[in-house]
């Protein structure tokens, strides 16, 4: 099989190596948590917006689309029927007030009655040097000329540079493989920060793209010397505090699962480690 990577579990290995492991060796998953059904739900509505006519892409259209997309995410993952229950001091009423107000911000930052995406969810894969790279880009834009925006949508903060530098990899692992898919590096990478309306531009070139290939190469190297050896040592940073797996981790006084036979095996999977969907990127 050939060996695959996304940006979700290559971010993963970067910020420390035993959050590879737990994620892709262990399946251990995080409880469902308000904000991120929130994000996925909004991103769920940006993207169905589109399926209506140009004039019809109005805020009050986004809005209406809340509860149909919420009904059909929950259809999908029952588990989130009952989450936001089990949050002391949240109402199912506040929580649906900030998913529209997020949506809201949305068309103070672009106009969709002017655009008409060339893709939405769009899964990209492209192999580079016998390493599979893929993931699934929030909207890709393409001029009459053929320039491509990737566009990613964030339903938090625009971050500090501790976080800046997590979300413009991703941005650059999208538009590495758009660039190996149609040989033409993409014009515009944009982060869409709806939680403060921020809109984040940057103009990649061949030598940014290049600089992440290597990269990418080098992340993909340090987890096959880990699935040899077995050592997923973590690694502390201030991205610690939002670790959803820290009773597990030595650094924080737990102990890690035993690791499963094979584990190196399962490591290498393409699978696990090329593990892409939307809600994960």
């Amino acid at each position: 099989m050939t060996p695959a990577l996304s940006p979700s579990r290559a971010a993963d290995f970067k910020q420390c190596p035993l959050l590879f492991r737990f994620r892709t060796i262990d399946k251990l998953e995080g409880p469902p948590s308000p904000a991120a059904a929130r994000g996925t739900l909004v991103h769920a509505v940006l993207e169905h917006l589109f399926e209506l006519p140009a004039a019809d892409r109005t805020p009050d259209a986004a809005v209406a689309l809340l509860e149909p997309r919420w009904r059909a995410l929950v259809e999908e993952r029952p588990e989130l029927a009952s989450m936001l229950a089990e949050h002391d001091g949240l109402t199912e009423e506040s929580w649906f007030a900030g998913a529209r107000t997020l949506v809201e911000q949305w068309f103070d930052l672009e106009d969709p009655t002017r655009l008409e995406p060339a893709a939405r969810e769009l899964y990209v894969e492209t192999e580079v040097e016998g390493l599979t790279l893929r993931g699934y880009v929030d909207r890709l834009d393409v001029a009459p000329d053929g320039a491509m925006r990737v566009v990613d949508y964030k339903t938090g903060r625009s971050p500090g540079e501790l976080f800046e530098a997590k979300a413009l990899f991703q941005m650059k692992f999208y538009a590495l493989v758009l660039w190996r898919i149609h040989g033409e590096v993409p014009r515009m990478l944009q982060l869409v920060y709806l939680g403060n309306g921020e809109v984040v531009r940057y103009v990649p070139d061949e030598r940014d793209l290049l600089a992440i290939e290597r990269n990418v190469r080098a992340i993909w190297d340090a987890v096959v010397r880990a699935a040899q050896t077995g050592d997923w040592r973590p690694r502390t940073s201030r991205l610690c505090d939002w670790c959803d797996f820290r009773e597990y981790c030595p650094e924080w006084g737990g102990t890690p699962p035993p690791l499963p036979e094979g584990a190196g095996l399962i490591a290498l999977d393409p699978s696990r480690s090329g593990a892409a969907s939307p809600d994960d990127e």
